[in-house]
């Protein structure tokens, strides 16, 4: 079986009108330029020629990919922690809300990464399982918090209609079997259940400012780039409904910086806050252009 994979249709909606859109550098590890393609059905961008699961670990192996290593290195990394106790809160918040006066509620967090929000969500009360694939994250999680963090396989394994929500935090545009992960998500989910996905938004203000510099393509780590009418469509797909969009407002701030970074060198510190604080103004008026959004999904009711 060959290492890379070449789409000949939309890995979303399987339409066969796709086309190039640009190349992106890999600023993190490997230096090489992987194709972005777009899809004229759905709009749903994805990365082209993109190494398949067993080949894409090497793409992973960077003191500097912060989710998996838990980093500081550097002054982005250093304000991404300074940011994340508060974005932390604002996520349990967010899953408070939702479940109301549920005794104990329950939750999937898939790509739980080295386990901080599983971490938050088990100290307030909630009964929580999490999900991810990359070893050396699991290990992290078991040392920081005790955390034993399932493999993606044990997916199929787990309870129907066990959990009050799926959380996925930036963790989508990285699974190579989208489909099934999300039928997955939908067979544990309660009826009333939520799921919560997080992703990069290409329709942002900073992403057609920084055009293939934009940091939040990440080649070929992200193997897809939504837009929110490929989301919504994909969900949909799946059996889900979207409910409602949030913005994730510190994002534009982070992935401006390194976009700096990478189209500049040696970026202005002072630009990427402006023109973090234009993007988000931008989403403001219209959340499709937020950086990166949350989008909430139920269950879809059967007619």
């Amino acid at each position: 079986m060959s290492e890379i994979i070449t789409y000949l249709q939309c890995p979303a909606c399987k339409s066969a009108a796709i086309n190039k859109v640009f190349s992106c550098k890999d600023h993190t590890v490997s230096n090489e330029a992987f194709e972005i393609w777009q899809c004229t059905n759905c709009t749903l961008r994805f990365t082209q020629n993109v190494p398949n699961e067993q080949a894409i670990g090497p793409y992973y192996q960077s003191s500097e990919y912060v989710s998996h290593s838990d980093t500081k290195k550097g002054i982005i990394n250093r304000l991404y922690h300074a940011v994340r106790n508060h974005t932390l809160k604002s996520k349990r918040a967010l899953l408070d809300g939702m479940v109301g006066g549920v005794s104990a509620p329950s939750l999937l967090d898939a790509g739980a990464g080295t386990g901080a929000f599983a971490h938050v969500m088990d100290k307030h009360g909630w009964s929580v399982a999490g999900i991810e694939p990359d070893e050396s994250a699991r290990k992290t999680a078991k040392e920081n918090y005790g955390l034993d963090l399932l493999t993606p396989e044990k997916l199929t394994l787990l309870p129907t209609q066990s959990f009050d929500a799926v959380t996925l935090w930036h963790v989508l545009e990285h699974v190579h079997d989208l489909h099934n992960y999300l039928d997955g998500f939908y067979k544990v989910l309660k009826e009333d259940g939520t799921l919560i996905i997080a992703v990069p938004n290409y329709c942002s203000y900073d992403a057609k400012v920084y055009d293939n510099s934009w940091a939040a393509y990440d080649v070929p780590r992200h193997l897809y780039h939504f837009s929110p009418k490929s989301m919504e469509a994909l969900l949909r797909n799946h059996g889900f409904s979207v409910t409602e969009r949030k913005p994730m407002w510190f994002d534009s701030f982070y992935v401006i910086m390194l976009s700096e970074k990478y189209q500049a060198k040696h970026g202005s510190l002072i630009r990427a806050f402006w023109n973090g604080l234009v993007s988000n103004a931008k989403a403001l008026a219209d959340i499709n252009k937020c950086s990166s959004l949350i989008y909430i999904a139920k269950k879809s009711k059967q007619e």
